[in-house]
């Protein structure tokens, strides 16, 4: 849906009034957001901090009981074995101890007094449990606060043996007086801490521990009355990770397979708000931090702010935890920040109203402006007449625009009339159909259809059926190539069929996409003519140097079977002579024979070299060893180069098989082998020389050939065909060799070498190359 200028004018007017006002609130809100979670860390820390001043006053009851737990294993009464005086011992230091919870002693011998505090049915309880060989009693007193017992009873099914609590062992093993760490009491079943000291003999053994229970169940009742926010909490962690103290007591204790209970640790408290913020502090044993950590978090959608503080102190290693979520700070100026939004969205709409009217006022002289714009461009109205009424800054704009669209018709024109007129064929085609929308004349005679006929076929129906048709006639894609140039056929109307050069033009707008195309033809059935005459006369040239090669190929191999013939023909008549003659020497008749048969192995390695040439499989082309090639090119050069008096020296390294037509290159080698005798021979000189040298590259083998021979004159131009050195050459037998090697996909360079020294060089792959279509055929013909 396009919108008017008119609606665009109020949107954006609306739109920026309501991104400023939104700006302002969110501005405000992040202010005061940051203010206050600011102020809510500080809150936090003030909570830890009250909490720690609050634990610390368990620390002062904590110390005097270490000292009377001191105090009372000195006594005598400790380590007698009156039990009731031991009894009213402990009974009368609790009474004078409030803060105490309990007092108790444990021997050697599992013998065990307590005397606790209890809320029923009397403020104060015994339990002693007496061991005689392996019989024990446990006996339950509990009187009032005058001492006077108002219920005693047994239990049978009690089994507390001292020896097995930890304060026990531990006062055991350190000698000396001890704290524990906060643990369930065993009997009432309440949270708090033990100061246990050991109780010695007369002569220094260990008699029994006697030791203090203090309760800190209080210390959750006191975080339950704080106020962190609105639902904020405090919690305190012992140092291995245990809940010693929350909010909610019931919480922080969880029952042991046997009955007893434990702390439960901050990672499987009930409370997951707690554990989300605090439980990555018990994953490595030890809670300990040095320094205050705060830190947010979200849970449950929620977000939250929290704060770890360090331990109370080395004697009480404490850790106070305190969360509680941001919305109990900032959930106020959230909702005033939403009630802001909603102030800017309705003065947003009133504004766009009122907009929308301004605009409507400012767009009429536009409006006018472009229906005018729109009928000149039709034609319907004239670029002459009066301007509509509209604003100063349009009159330019307007007159330009009409002048535009003047040029453009005018362009229009000249186009359809270079169109109709063009000495080319041309045509406007569809995109993606081929369908030809207009022609011109040029076309409809190249063609012999009428234009009329032209309109109603396609692209596919004058192109040649083997010839390819432009991708974007085929199917529409404006990613396709914009143009297109080859030589194809086009059918005429009689059928027959004309050779053209097509190009093709895609026209595309301003988005890229292609609109139509445009197709220009030109006539080259003549010059295709001409073509195929002067590659026949290439071609018949070719033949003629290849057949002039063969001819001194057999020359070359007549020229060296001469040669051992006639020294068999002798060497046989002076075998007969020798035999015909009496008393001949055995010994010069078998020389004369073993020379024949070196001269006939000879002659059988000439006829093998030329068989190696011309055999079945040489002449399509497979890998071959070039090594090998080059020793039987040499068996038919070999007695011409000895003639010329020519030292022939092969420099080949251990290669890898290349791949080629052996006859070819078996003719490029000898070619250039006998240009260099004769260059050598016609040259004169003294040093004589030809080297064969391979090179291997990652592309295939690269041989040279080099000379001692004068080298070309100036200006010469070796492979240019026709052009020759030679009074009886023809000029064609570097330029077939170039041609050879390019069929095989390699390419044949003449160079001077470091020395001054006329070298020949060429490429041959180690695979098969990718050949340019018809090369082979032209090279083989």
């Amino acid at each position: 849906m396009k919108l008017s200028l008119g609606m665009i004018l109020a949107l954006c007017l609306a739109g920026l009034q309501f991104v400023a006002v939104t700006t302002v609130v969110f501005s405000s809100f992040l202010t005061s957001q940051k203010v206050l979670l600011e102020h809510a860390g500080d809150l936090l820390s003030d909570v830890g901090v009250n909490t720690i001043t609050h634990a610390r006053e368990f620390l002062q009851p904590a110390k005097g009981a270490a000292e009377l737990a001191t105090r009372l294993a000195e006594t005598d009464v400790i380590v007698s074995e009156n039990t009731a005086q031991l009894e009213k011992l402990l009974f009368q230091q609790l009474q004078i101890s409030p803060q105490f919870a309990g007092l108790f002693y444990g021997d050697e011998a599992g013998n065990f007094v307590y005397v606790m505090r209890s809320k029923g049915p009397g403020p104060f309880r015994t339990k002693i449990v007496r061991r005689n060989d392996d019989a024990r009693s446990t006996q339950l007193i509990w009187r009032d606060d005058d001492y006077n017992i108002m219920l005693a009873r047994q239990d049978p099914t009690d089994t507390f043996d001292p020896r097995r609590r930890l304060w026990y062992q531990t006062a055991k093993a350190q000698q000396t007086s001890i704290w524990t760490d906060p643990y369930i009491f065993f009997t009432s079943q309440t949270p708090g801490i033990t100061a246990a000291s050991p109780v010695f003999g007369n002569t220094g053994e260990l008699k029994g521990v006697v030791g203090v229970d203090i309760g800190i169940e209080a210390i959750s009742g006191f975080l339950s009355q704080l106020n962190v926010g609105d639902n904020g909490a405090a919690l305190i962690l012992n140092r291995n990770g245990d809940v010693i103290a929350h909010p909610d007591s019931h919480l922080i204790r969880t029952a042991n397979p046997d009955g007893s209970f434990r702390f439960t640790s901050i990672d499987e408290i009930g409370d997951p708000v707690a554990r989300a913020a605090f439980g990555w502090l018990g994953r490595d044993g030890d809670i300990s931090i040095s320094e205050e950590v705060s830190l947010q978090f979200v849970n449950d959608g929620k977000s939250y702010v929290s704060k770890v503080m360090p331990a109370i102190s080395p004697q009480l290693p404490w850790t106070i935890a305190v969360y509680a979520p941001e919305s109990d700070f900032t959930g106020e100026i959230k909702a005033n920040r939403t009630q802001n939004i909603w102030i800017a969205a309705a003065i947003a709409l009133i504004t766009a109203v009122c907009g929308l009217a301004l605009a409507h006022l400012i767009h009429k002289p536009v409006r006018a402006f472009a229906v005018r714009a729109s009928l000149v461009s039709q034609g319907e109205v004239s670029a002459s007449d009066p301007l509509p009424r509209t604003y100063r800054e349009l009159e330019r704009a307007n007159e330009t625009l009409v002048q535009a669209i003047a040029e453009r018709r005018k362009s229009e024109t000249e186009f359809g009339r270079t169109f109709d007129l063009a000495s080319s064929g041309m045509a406007q085609v569809a995109a993606g159909t081929g369908q030809l929308m207009r022609t011109n004349a040029k076309l409809a005679d190249m063609l012999g259809y009428t234009a009329a006929e032209l309109r109603g076929m396609r692209v596919q129906d004058i192109s040649h059926p083997d010839d390819p048709v432009a991708a974007i006639f085929e199917k529409e894609d404006d990613t396709a190539r914009s143009e297109y140039l080859h030589e194809k056929r086009l059918r005429r109307k009689d059928g027959s069929v004309i050779w053209v050069n097509e190009n093709v033009i895609a026209i595309r707008d301003e988005a890229g996409v292609i609109q139509h195309a445009v197709l220009t033809v030109d006539d080259i059935t003549e010059r295709k003519a001409a073509d195929r005459q002067i590659e026949r006369l290439n071609r018949d040239l070719s033949h003629s140097a290849r057949v002039n090669m063969m001819g001194q190929m057999a020359t070359s191999l007549a020229h060296e079977l001469n040669q051992p013939l006639l020294a068999i023909t002798q060497n046989m008549d002076s075998a007969l002579f020798a035999l015909n003659k009496a008393g001949s020497d055995i010994g010069e008749l078998k020389t004369i024979l073993e020379e024949t048969d070196r001269h006939a192995h000879r002659a059988g390695d000439i006829i093998r070299a030329l068989r190696g040439f011309v055999k079945k499989d040489g002449v399509g082309k497979m890998n071959f060893d070039f090594a090998e090639l080059t020793e039987q090119t040499l068996h038919l050069i070999r007695s011409e180069a000895r003639d010329q008096g020519v030292s022939i020296r092969i420099r080949l390294p251990e290669i890898e098989p290349v791949y080629g037509s052996r006859v070819q290159i078996a003719q490029v080698l000898l070619n250039l082998l006998r240009n260099a005798i004769e260059a050598i021979a016609e040259g004169g000189g003294q040093r004589r020389i030809i080297w064969i040298s391979g090179e291997e590259t990652q592309a295939g083998l690269t041989v040279s050939i080099t000379d001692t021979g004068p080298g070309f004159a100036p200006g010469a131009r070796p492979f240019e065909q026709f052009e020759t050195t030679k009074e009886d050459g023809m000029g064609l037998g570097l330029s077939i060799c170039r041609s050879i090697v390019e069929a095989h996909g390699g390419r044949l360079w003449f160079r001077l070498d470091p020395d001054g020294l006329s070298e020949f060089c060429f490429t041959l792959p180690r695979l098969m190359p990718r050949m340019p279509k018809g090369v082979h055929d032209a090279v083989s013909a």
